[in-house]
């Protein structure tokens, strides 16, 4: 019997709307005239007539569903109801049109399609593993200024972008996150996101093959809706440095196009050559606490490098910025600035430093730590494991370095790893691989664990990470450095659209000789327990020849970036002194 219902109750709908108003009325009417009936013969004021009671009756039933309940001639009935009709099917309809209209248009805000209408933000195109990193360090750069907004373009559904994007923080006052979907190569999509009113736009390459091709699309698209005459700052970035020519001609010569593989090369050498510098460049670059910022205060040509550097009391300089953007990292005290220049420092934001017309005071001179001959530095034999398209690069950064790289395709280390001065581990292969390139810098790390047990020694390791989720999962020693080539990547193309100066100033922190950021022992500058202030020992760096950014205690892996000049501490052995220094 259920199943004749369910049976009839299907062909009912499939023969259309008047099928089911029908219906509809019919079920009305014998729900509503019984109960009218019963109303009205229990009623002590009815009429005594049945004609009476049959007339109050269907008064009764008009009232309920609207159909007037005249009572009289029987054309009057039937033009009470015919109007009746009228007026419900006018406010069915509106009411139909209404709610059409009101779902159309929150259809339309669910898929992402509705004008941007903004000013001063700063535009995502596309989609990779980077963009979670990229739109959180950008709110935090935008709730630095207490305003804007951040807006990101790319095909995929609405709900999955702010899902995907839900680590962001969009608690803060003022500040917007707006996702909206479309092809970043779409006219059409990319007029919905106002790119010529954004403060700047950056171009993510989407992490399937083909992804540098769609980088291209995009920036031409991009220059065809901003014009030739709408200077909006451009970083975009490229996997595979054979697009980085046609990328850079697409994007025209006021942008600025990374190739990301190149960077995280030189990322990972450098994090390998100092151990524990991972976590220092992860601080670094994020928006959370100091940051660089080239300054160009009034006042500044004339005066000499060491005397600026000494006249910042909320900030610690790291070079000059030449007129025409070349960085000069940790110049010599003597340098002048000339017009145009700018200082570069690390600080809080563009508002915290204040340089003074007249130096200060200089802070006082630390003891001077004993005296010792410098060792010879060694040849280091560096086993490098795994492989990918980085691998190469990696190797010859380590070789200009000084080093000597020993190249093995396996994630299992060799027999001999202990004859090895340290170990760097590539993320698995690109493309043709696992779905996860992390996999193999795990099981390597597995095996370099379990070698460790079997011998008793631990060699210094840096392992290359592409998605800081796995960083939990990684079974990393005591002399392990995870190095999330692709969070730092990130950070990098997010200070870049802030800032586009610090392009060339990226380029020659990180590159593979001159001035980088070093780890040095607080004690190469003070004698072991001494107290001093960290003005004091960046005193001291100056004095041979490195620019102090801050410290990193002995019993602790969290580095203090631009710390009060006036903190005094004990410095003793294991303190770290983070420096910008040659080699």
């Amino acid at each position: 019997m259920r199943a004749r219902a369910r049976y009839w109750v299907d062909r009912t709908v499939v023969r259309g709307v008047p099928a089911l108003a029908g219906w509809l009325a019919l079920a009305c009417l014998a729900l509503v005239a019984p109960a009218s009936a019963l109303l009205v013969w229990t009623d002590q004021k009815a009429p005594d007539t049945l004609q009476g009671k049959a007339a109050t009756v269907w008064r009764t039933v008009g009232q309920t569903l609207r159909l007037g309940g005249e009572v009289g001639p029987p054309l009057r009935i039937a033009l009470t109801v015919f109007l009746a009709l009228v007026s419900l099917l006018y406010v069915s309809f509106l009411v139909g049109i209404v709610t059409t209209a009101l779902t159309d248009r929150l259809a339309e805000l669910e898929r992402g399609q509705t004008t941007v209408v903004e000013r001063g933000h700063t535009l995502v195109l596309g989609w990779s593993g980077q963009a979670p990193t990229v739109v959180a360090e950008l709110l935090a750069a935008h709730a630095q200024r207490r305003r804007g907004a951040v807006v990101l373009l790319a095909d995929r559904d609405k709900a999955e972008l702010e899902r995907e994007t839900r680590t962001a923080p969009r608690t803060r006052r003022r500040v917007r996150l707006l996702c909206r979907r479309g092809r970043p190569a779409d006219p059409a999509a990319l007029a919905r996101v106002t790119p010529a009113a954004a403060r700047a736009v950056v171009v993510l390459p989407p992490d399937a093959p083909g992804g540098d091709a769609q980088v291209v699309r995009a920036l031409l698209a991009l220059r065809a809706a901003l014009g030739d005459g709408r200077a909006v700052p451009v970083v975009a970035a490229v996997r595979d440095a054979a697009h980085l020519p046609a990328a850079r001609l697409a994007a025209g010569p006021a942008a600025t196009v990374l190739d990301v593989d190149d960077l995280a090369a030189r990322l990972l050498v450098q994090c390998a050559l100092e151990p524990g510098l991972a976590l220092v460049l992860e601080d670094l670059l994020d928006f959370a606490g100091a940051e660089l910022h080239v300054l160009r205060p009034p006042g500044l040509p004339g005066r000499r490098y060491g005397e600026l550097a000494a006249a910042c009391p909320e900030a610690c300089a790291a070079g000059i910025v030449r007129a025409d953007g070349t960085p000069l990292l940790n110049p010599p005290p003597q340098t002048v600035l000339a017009p145009g220049d700018g200082l570069l420092v690390l600080a809080e934001d563009h508002r915290a430093t204040v340089l003074p017309a007249a130096p200060q005071l200089p802070a006082p001179t630390p003891p001077a730590p004993p005296s010792r001959s410098p060792a010879p530095a060694a040849a280091r034999r560096v086993l490098v494991l795994g492989r990918n398209r980085r691998g190469g690069r990696v190797t010859d950064g380590l070789a200009a370095a000084g080093a000597t790289p020993v190249r093995h395709d396996g994630t299992a280390p060799p027999a001999e790893a202990e004859a090895y001065d340290q170990v760097v581990v590539l993320a698995g292969p690109d493309g043709d691989g696992p779905a996860d390139p992390d996999h193999a810098t795990l099981v390597a790390l597995l095996h370099l664990r379990e070698r460790e047990r079997a011998t008793g020694r631990a060699l210094p390791t840096a392992a290359e990470l592409t998605d800081a989720r796995n960083r939990p999962l990684a079974p990393a020693g005591p002399r392990t450095d995870l190095v999330v080539t692709g969070r730092l990547t990130a950070l990098v193309m997010a200070q870049v659209s802030q800032n586009p100066h610090l392009a060339a100033v990226f380029d020659a922190l990180f590159a593979p000789t001159g001035d980088n950021v070093r780890l040095r022992p607080a004690t190469d500058f003070v004698p072991p327990g001494t107290e001093a202030p960290f003005a004091a020992l960046a005193t001291a760096a100056a004095r041979h020849g490195a620019a102090a950014l801050g410290y990193r205690a002995r019993d602790t892996r969290t580095p203090r970036l631009n710390p009060p000049r006036t903190e005094t501490r004990r410095w003793i052995p294991g303190d770290v002194l983070i420096v910008i220094a040659p080699a």
